[in-house]
């Protein structure tokens, strides 16, 4: 089986959370700097969650860049990181308008943490797919950052019960973590 049609229907769905996103952001009223200042939790809200699409597909690019065949594993394990990312416009809407609780905020953080949970998941069953001595698996190896961000979800987590605002920078961190390309899946694109 090809991965063109995986690839496509993937590519399809991320634009459309991107859409549905964007759809969310309501103008302001007036012109006045209050009414700014009450649109900006919603405006960081949306660029994280942006942030964070735009990373998982260019990661996504790039580990079915060398897959060369699918099984049904490989695609429930995509469909299940696609059903945690399709909630990414519910949370941010809802963090947007609820910045400093703490309920939206473990909310968001335990969608940014399944999210990650199911791409490792993904990751695991397309390298079981290639094969375990393939490039794509040498290429991937231990995935530390990916494990890393895992923690690092968690601890905003439980920050948010006592300080929301520490969250958000515990998940900008993963997301500035990840805007650093993986040199080896890098290496391996550039060369072929």
């Amino acid at each position: 089986m090809k991965t063109s049609r995986m690839e496509a229907f993937s590519d399809g769905v991320l634009a459309i959370i991107i859409t549905i996103m964007v759809l969310e952001l309501e103008p302001p009223e007036t012109i006045d700097r209050e009414a700014f200042r009450i649109l900006i939790p919603t405006l960081v809200s949306y660029l994280l969650s942006f942030i964070y699409v735009a990373i998982y597909w260019n990661n996504h690019q790039h580990l079915l860049y060398k897959l060369n065949r699918l099984n049904g594993k490989v695609l429930w394990s995509n469909m299940h990181w696609l059903f945690w990312m399709s909630l990414i416009p519910f949370s941010t809407a809802w963090v947007g308008m609820n910045p400093l609780e703490t309920v939206p905020t473990v909310f968001y953080g335990v969608i940014l943490l399944l999210c990650a949970v199911s791409y490792l998941f993904l990751q695991k069953s397309v390298v079981q797919c290639e094969g375990k001595t393939s490039d794509l698996a040498k290429e991937i190896g231990y995935d530390w950052k990916g494990k890393a961000s895992l923690l690092v979800y968690a601890t905003g987590i439980i920050f948010a019960f006592w300080l929301p605002v520490v969250s958000y920078i515990t998940y900008f961190i993963v997301a500035i973590g990840w805007f650093i390309p993986d040199a080896r899946i890098d290496k391996t694109i550039h060369n072929s």
